[in-house]
């Protein structure tokens, strides 16, 4: 398809209004909610702030491209399923420490066209941070061009990753890694927000993330601020990224290599532990 670098910046100003009416609500409700509901997996919450977050989230892309295809983590697939534009939405990233009022929550915005991320807006509105890109226009932090560190050494990083929701149900998680790479780094972090993860990458503040269980909203609009900061992301083993998989694995392209290769040698966990019995305890 076909685009230019101005009807990317169109989409990109639609996606940061939605991004910004959307943190309205999640300001509004912190420390206010009055239930908070299981989606059918221990630990995977919704609230009436991710609801109506992406309420808005919705009325602001209805409003500009009525004719895109959504897909949204509370209310699912929407439009033309044959568009070429798939608008990917997390109105709340981070759900969990939102609802513990731990402020370490985004609204996650991407644009996918033909399938490839080509606009992102993360917006984190307690540090009130607005992390924006579109391919060939560059990322910002609060409209000022952000880079990727320059780290060049896996022993001398700083990691970033998460855990999936099924973490206590299978031993495809990843325990394991994280204790790995916790003795191969200067540290890892878990910050419990996906996006919020890829945009540390992308303005420098870590030099990798690494996660599995990841759905489309959760990434797509961090892989595309991640790639126009200069970073590179791909599978575990440095081939294409595919956003079915839920894997992914995102640098500032110096360590991807070295990263790559110890995510690959990691023995499992049933060789540290016996998961079974800690599933058991969950």
């Amino acid at each position: 398809m076909n685009f230019n670098l101005d009807q990317l910046q169109i989409f990109l100003d639609v996606a940061t209004e939605a991004a910004l009416a959307a943190g309205v609500v999640l300001q509004d409700y912190f420390g206010n909610l009055e239930s908070i509901e299981e989606k059918g997996r221990p630990g995977d919450l919704v609230t009436a702030a991710d609801k109506e977050a992406e309420v808005e989230i919705l009325t602001v892309l209805r409003r500009h491209v009525p004719d895109h295809a959504i897909l949204a983590e509370e209310s699912g697939k929407a439009g033309d399923g044959g568009s070429p534009y798939l608008w990917a939405i997390d109105p709340l990233d981070g759900t969990t420490n939102y609802a513990h009022q731990y402020p370490a929550s985004a609204v996650s915005i991407g644009l996918l066209i033909d399938g490839v991320p080509q606009v992102g807006v993360i917006y984190d509105p307690f540090r009130q941070e607005l992390f924006r890109a579109a391919r060939g226009l560059g990322a910002t932090r609060n409209r000022r061009p952000i880079q990727v560190s320059r780290t060049t050494e896996l022993s001398k990083s700083l990691l970033v990753t998460g855990f999936a929701y099924d973490r206590r149900q299978t031993s495809d998680n990843n325990y394991a890694e994280f204790c790995y790479l916790t003795h191969l780094t200067q540290g890892v972090r878990r910050s419990g927000s996906a996006s919020l993860d890829l945009a540390a990458v992308a303005c420098g503040r870590c030099d990798g993330f690494w996660e599995r269980g990841l759905s489309p909203w959760d990434v797509t609009a961090g892989i595309i601020i991640l790639e126009e900061a200069g970073g590179m992301v791909t599978a575990y083993d440095g081939s294409p990224f595919q956003m079915g998989s839920g894997r992914i694995l995102a640098t500032n392209g110096h360590i991807h290599s070295s990263l790559s290769t110890e995510l690959q040698r990691v023995p499992p966990i049933s060789i540290w532990a016996d998961f079974d019995k800690f599933s058991r305890l969950g």
